[in-house]
């Protein structure tokens, strides 16, 4: 039995159609990159760019993007068995590869674990739902209050209808949006935050 409160959220949630994050988010590449069997990711910083990277773990090796531009920079089809996944680490980390090779990067996914839910400035993402086990990607700027009509100060911005949902959430740095499922990565991205005098 769930309480009239909760009917009339349940209600919200399944009427707000799937819409566009606000400005400043983009979406990178304007579509979700095929990944099948993908188990997990984690964010890293190029250390060149500064750019936000992320790393992807499937069945099929080990990728990491440009968070910024979405493009592939290096790949591990082949990597080594006992580290492949990262429930063979106690903090949920697969080693870096490419520019961050050498490093360990904390996955989120199949395995557990978790990406941030809020940005520095108050942006918030939360998962919900409403028809499951179909997810969907809340995104907010009202500290996840969620308050109001869809496309005011929530946006419905992902459904996961199609296939499993492994994560969702922020990167350390705030500046990408990531939204993993078992079959694909589809991130936002904004610009650096405005340097205070």
């Amino acid at each position: 039995m769930i309480t009239e409160y909760q009917q009339r959220l349940r209600a919200r949630y399944l009427g707000a159609p799937v819409m566009a994050a606000p400005a400043p988010w983009q979406p990178v590449l304007d579509a979700r990159t095929p990944i099948g069997g993908l188990l997990g990711i984690g964010f890293a910083v190029h250390p060149d760019t500064g750019h936000d990277l992320v790393m992807v773990v499937s069945h099929d090796g080990h990728g990491l993007f440009d968070a910024v531009t979405g493009e592939k920079i290096a790949r591990d089809r082949d990597p080594d068995p006992a580290t492949s996944t990262p429930d063979a680490h106690p903090d949920l980390a697969c080693p870096g590869l490419g520019p961050v090779a050498g490093t360990g990067i904390r996955i989120a996914g199949l395995f557990g674990g978790g990406l941030h839910g809020t940005t520095p400035d108050g942006w918030t993402v939360n998962v919900v739902s409403p028809d499951w086990p179909h997810d969907r990607v809340i995104l907010s700027a009202d500290g996840g209050a969620n308050r109001g009509a869809a496309g005011g100060t929530w946006w419905h911005v992902f459904h996961s209808e199609y296939s499993e949902l492994r994560a969702a959430g922020f990167s350390p740095t705030g500046l990408t949006l990531a939204v993993a499922t078992s079959s694909d990565l589809t991130l936002w991205a904004r610009p650096q935050f405005p340097v205070e005098d």
